[in-house]
């Protein structure tokens, strides 16, 4: 297995809508495997493969919720129903990162639950009902296949922060990528 780089926002394949799996291969397989150790070394709890420079709509996640229970998978051509988000400001609980935006954290309103409907790395059809941080992992990645970043959901206050964060890095441009366990970042 190895380690990707990951693109950073201004990237051009982080900003159009990925292209459907195809092909359930060994090299598949093998993109998967890289996926997972590339999250794993970010440290992240899900990877879309625009984020490695691929226009695939593929992702992987792993989360362990508070009673210890863990949910990993893979999902290629996804789809994802959502329940109506909440309306407000987002509270201080419900920052997130994004390994495409590295070391920012900004909050957001999700929906609560989400339905995955996807392929597994075989192809298989499955199905996930999540809620909460797991229903939000899922909406993250989801809104990757579409070049969607969760930096173009927020709110003013949180714009203008992540603006200044990409002026700041001086990202936004095409090109930049940071490589887990060498670069100093974190998501």
């Amino acid at each position: 297995m190895t380690v990707l780089p990951i693109r950073i926002t201004g990237d051009p394949v982080l900003h159009r809508v990925a292209d459907p799996v195809l092909a359930f291969d060994e090299e598949l397989a093998r993109l998967v495997d890289d996926m997972f150790e590339t999250m794993e070394a970010a440290p992240g709890v899900g990877l879309a493969a625009p984020q490695i420079g691929l226009a695939k709509r593929l992702f992987v996640y792993d989360w362990t919720d508070a009673e210890g229970v863990r949910t990993r998978g893979v999902a290629a051509n996804p789809e994802l129903w959502i329940s109506p988000p909440p309306v407000g400001v987002p509270d201080d609980d419900e920052e997130e990162g994004c390994l495409s935006i590295p070391g920012e954290r900004f909050a957001l309103k999700r929906a609560e639950r989400a339905l995955l409907k996807a392929q597994d790395v075989t192809g298989e059809h499955y199905e996930l009902e999540a809620s909460g941080w797991l229903a939000r992992i899922l909406q993250h990645e989801f809104d990757h296949l579409n070049g969607i970043l969760y930096a173009d959901r927020l709110d003013a206050f949180g714009t203008k922060g992540v603006q200044k964060a990409i002026k700041r890095n001086k990202w936004g441009v095409e090109g930049l990528s940071w490589m887990p366990g060498v670069d100093n970042l974190e998501d």
